[in-house]
């Protein structure tokens, strides 16, 4: 008996597999994460993130414009300051790092790029937790909307396109949107982390921001066992004024990010994190794995899954490979 239907027909060149490919990966869809360490004199290597570093402000201009011309669709920018305080004070600080790194990154590209911020306190707080705390060392929801308001304002002076709210506070985006709203900012748009687990692949994002947390997150990031729930937080985010939103981390949380696409009437970003990338460049360290194949078959099923754009750290040297 010889088989009647040979799927193996369209896989006999490349070109075959080119022609008939359903998933698209290009380096518009891909945004690079970059951090900047305020009074940093050289770049500093981040030891769980090979071939990640704290930039200095010069090293950080070169890299954005390298991964611009590269092809990536945009930069999302962490600010790492010297000083941190209760409120983050640094965060809505004209002269803290990531505003004057903001601004640089501005003047250098003005619009060829999309200049995103995260508009979290995390970075910036003694204690870590991403908003301020009350008298029982909690998070202060509604307390922290107010920084929220704040830093969203500063970070639209200095130059980002997008705003990044990444703290899951109830409420934060439309604190947001009012703000920037009224301010007279109705240019400016947020990505919202709407579906953020509590998840353990952050460890390596901890160094790389020097954070200064104890404990956990897990009163206001999402339950990793939920699904419906990042639902609700999507439609939430989206009747508050979100332009995009976003599911964080990717690979773990692949069938959140086919929900929400299917449900959510806006683009679809999902953070292909840190110790998702420390994974895959211990294992090609250790010779197990060919790095270039195994980045973009990560990638491929991220976007595979429904995101329309991926934060990754391997953005600009995917998008080479790409092109």
């Amino acid at each position: 008996m010889f088989p009647e239907h040979r799927p193996r027909r369209l896989r006999g060149t490349a070109a075959l597999r080119r022609l008939v490919s359903e998933t698209t990966l290009r380096p518009r869809q891909l945004i690079l994460p970059l951090f900047v360490a305020e009074g940093a004199e050289s770049p500093r290597p981040i030891s769980s993130m090979p071939g990640v570093v704290q930039h200095t402000r010069d090293s950080l201009r070169k890299a954005a414009v390298e991964a611009v011309r590269a092809g990536v669709g945009g930069l999302m920018v962490f600010g790492v300051p010297k000083q941190r305080d209760a409120i983050g004070s640094g965060a809505t600080d004209e002269h803290g790092i990531l505003n004057v790194a903001l601004r640089d990154l501005r003047a250098e590209l003005g619009d060829e790029t999309v200049l995103m911020a995260d508009t979290c306190l995390d970075e910036f707080t003694d204690h870590g937790h991403c908003g301020v705390l009350d008298a029982t060392g909690a998070v202060d929801n509604d307390a922290t909307l107010d920084r929220y308001a704040e830093m969203a304002l500063a970070q639209a002076e200095a130059g980002a396109h997008l705003l990044g709210p990444s703290g899951m506070m109830d409420g934060q985006v439309g604190v947001i949107r009012q703000a920037l709203d009224e301010a007279g900012r109705t240019d400016v748009g947020i990505l919202a982390y709407s579906a953020k687990y509590a998840s353990a692949f952050y460890g390596p994002f901890r160094e790389a921001v020097d954070s200064q947390l104890k404990g956990d997150r897990k009163t206001y990031q999402q339950d990793p066992g939920n699904a419906r729930e990042a639902l609700r937080e999507v439609e939430l985010d989206i009747a508050e004024g979100a332009d995009v939103v976003m599911v964080k981390p990717a690979l773990s949380y692949l069938d959140v990010i086919r929900q929400v696409a299917d449900a959510a009437g806006v683009p679809v970003a999902a953070y292909n994190i840190s110790g998702e990338y420390a994974m895959v460049e211990a294992a090609v360290a250790n010779g197990w794995l060919d790095r270039q194949r195994t980045v973009l078959e990560v990638l491929t099923s991220i976007r595979r899954a429904g995101a329309d754009m991926i934060l990754t750290y391997w953005a600009a040297e995917a998008a080479g490979w790409l092109d």
